[in-house]
């Protein structure tokens, strides 16, 4: 794909943002869900504050739809992440609030058939509300820029809030009521029935929907993101991005709570819940992502210190592995060996039985074994007969000295001659 130039990419920030609002705002007008001129004058307040929230809110959202597609499709394209990434994100964020421009005209020319008691220009009132939703939503297009999860949580929270005003109009139409405008991000089941509600100005049901949806929201939004270290801070705060749309809108959509219906004061009071409750889910996914990762990084078991086998006392005298081969009853036979030198065994002096030769060393009666059972070495055609040698048991007399050979070295008994 080609790479696409900056000036590409603020071109379609633009065009998304406009397109976005355009299309929510003819949504909206064309189901009865902003409605500037109610048919009954009782709803006229009424329809007018709720209108003005979601005028607000539409103009936030377009800016983020703009400003994020317009990154997403750059992203895709392979362009790789430059210097100045901050600036850049802004400008995408700008580029959108030029794109929602759109929404303040759609907003202001059906506004001016609005009759509201004590507002001078509803035109004007309308407008500078649709206005202010930009620059809301510049704030949190570059947060979004900025967050993934908190992209996603937005991108997740709009399309639900979509769905719940259809399924408010249906519902209204079905229960014979007709068209009527939507509160943003509430659906009443039955406004009628009195154990819906608490001290007659909370709205449970409605309650339970709006604070269940932003933490369902909330926690599924950052799951993705949570799983890496370097952004899991980013992503426990998401679930806070969509629902904190809706409690701006509906902070600056009402000044005087007193005029307003019961309905609505409980769906301005549980704004600032849901927007907990959507903190409250990406925390939960972000906590638990950390305790996975701690515990697959913790050690399995405990490392035992690696056990000594028995073995010679020195080998670093050059003993082979022949040697250490040998039974122990051999082994001491073997130690001129053992010191690599080379030289042959001392001889056996004929009257007293015992080796001299070797200085220190402690001689041991010739033809007795010192550990136990002697086994000979296997010998090779070139090999030098030892000295036929009887062994005698330790409890028994020796039966005289042992014959010496007329040529060649001694051998000793189980040792090989060299």
């Amino acid at each position: 794909m080609a790479r696409r130039g900056w000036g590409g990419s603020v071109a379609t920030a633009i065009g998304v943002a406009a397109g976005a609002g355009a299309a929510q705002l003819g949504f909206g007008y064309g189901l009865g869900i902003i409605d500037w001129t109610p048919a009954e004058a009782a709803t006229v307040e009424a329809a007018w504050v709720a209108s003005l929230a979601w005028a607000t809110w539409i103009s936030a959202t377009s800016v983020v739809a703009g400003a994020v597609c317009a990154q997403r499709l750059r992203e895709r394209g392979g362009e790789d992440e430059e210097p100045g990434g901050t600036l850049r994100k802004v400008t995408l964020a700008v580029a959108g609030a030029v794109g929602a421009l759109i929404t303040v005209l759609l907003v202001a020319v059906p506004a001016r058939a609005a009759r509201v008691p004590d507002t001078f220009s509803p035109q004007t009132v309308a407008a500078g509300y649709a206005a202010v939703g930009l620059l809301v939503g510049v704030v949190v297009a570059t947060w979004a820029l900025h967050s993934r999860a908190a992209a996603t949580n937005l991108i997740a929270t709009t399309a639900w809030l979509w769905l719940l005003a259809v399924v408010s109009v249906v519902d209204s139409v079905l229960a014979g009521r007709g068209l009527a405008s939507a509160q943003l991000g509430i659906w009443q089941i039955s406004a009628d029935s009195e154990r819906f509600w608490i001290r007659d100005y909370f709205y449970w049901p409605g309650a339970l929907l709006a604070m269940g949806s932003a933490l369902v929201i909330g926690a599924l939004a950052a799951r993705r993101t949570a799983r890496l270290p370097e952004r899991r801070i980013g992503a426990a705060a998401s679930g806070a991005a969509g629902p904190l749309l809706v409690a701006v809108a509906y902070l600056l959509a009402v000044p005087r709570l007193a005029a307003f219906a019961a309905e609505q004061v409980s769906a301005h009071l549980i704004a600032p819940y849901a927007v907990i409750a959507g903190v409250g889910g990406s925390v939960l996914v972000a906590a638990l992502a950390q305790r996975s990762e701690r515990r697959d990084a913790a050690p399995t078991g405990v490392a035992l210190p690696r056990q000594r086998t028995a073995g010679p006392d020195d080998l670093s005298t050059g003993t082979g592995r022949e040697d250490l081969d040998l039974p122990l009853g051999a082994a001491s036979t073997t130690s001129d060996a053992a010191t690599g030198t080379g030289e042959p065994a001392p001889e056996a002096d004929p009257a007293s039985g015992v080796d001299t030769g070797t200085p220190g060393s402690s001689a041991a009666p010739s033809g007795t074994t010192t550990a136990g059972p002697s086994i000979p070495s296997p010998r090779k055609a070139t090999d030098v007969p030892p000295a036929s040698v009887e062994a005698t048991g330790p409890d028994e007399p020796e039966s005289g000295p042992a014959t010496r050979p007329s040529t060649g070295p001694k051998t000793r008994p189980g040792r090989r001659a060299r």
